[in-house]
């Protein structure tokens, strides 16, 4: 059987004139603004959260929570994804869950209420099993109450007013 191109001749990928890794994933070296959209090259952006950055959870929580207190969800987002990815399978969907509600509060902030109460209620939904149990301290009623207002104000006829306050990850701190 013969195939075209050199797709799975184990020579590797393909140079190709743009930003990848060297197992060939694309990266985006782009600056980007505090929401996470890609500014024009030259830019100057945010700092970026690095991409192999794992902090264990605790830390993680910390460091998610302060980006959320500085306006800037979609590296608290990036925060969050590396635990969920290193989790364990009892914990993984509760860190998708709190991942996804930074996403959803970044789109809010964007502008994108259709995008944004999707994503949040997916989050909303994957953390809300570990209410009477979570570890951590994570304030899960907390956050499933802040989702519920947040997507209220959303489907409001004229939108909030004054842009979502961030949740409070923690009953703590």
């Amino acid at each position: 059987m013969t195939t075209g191109g050199s797709r799975g001749s184990g020579a590797g990928p393909a140079p190709t004139g743009r930003d990848r890794d060297t197992a060939g994933r694309p990266r985006n070296a782009r600056p980007r603004d505090g929401l996470g959209r890609p500014l024009p090259h030259g830019s100057h952006g945010v700092a970026r959260v690095p991409d192999d950055l794992a902090l264990p959870p605790l830390p993680a929580l910390a460091e998610a929570q302060r980006l959320l207190d500085e306006g800037l969800p979609f590296h608290a987002h990036e925060v969050l994804e590396g635990v969920w990815k290193a989790a364990g399978e009892q914990e993984r969907d509760l860190w998708q869950g709190l991942a996804q509600l930074a996403v959803g509060l970044t789109h809010a902030l964007r502008g994108n209420a259709t995008g944004a109460a999707a994503v949040l209620r997916r989050g909303r939904d994957r953390i809300a099993p570990y209410a009477a149990a979570a570890p951590y301290d994570i304030d899960v009623p907390g956050l499933v109450a802040w989702s519920d207002t947040l997507l209220g104000e959303l489907g409001a006829p004229d939108g909030a007013d004054a842009p979502p306050t961030p949740p409070r990850l923690c009953r703590r701190g």
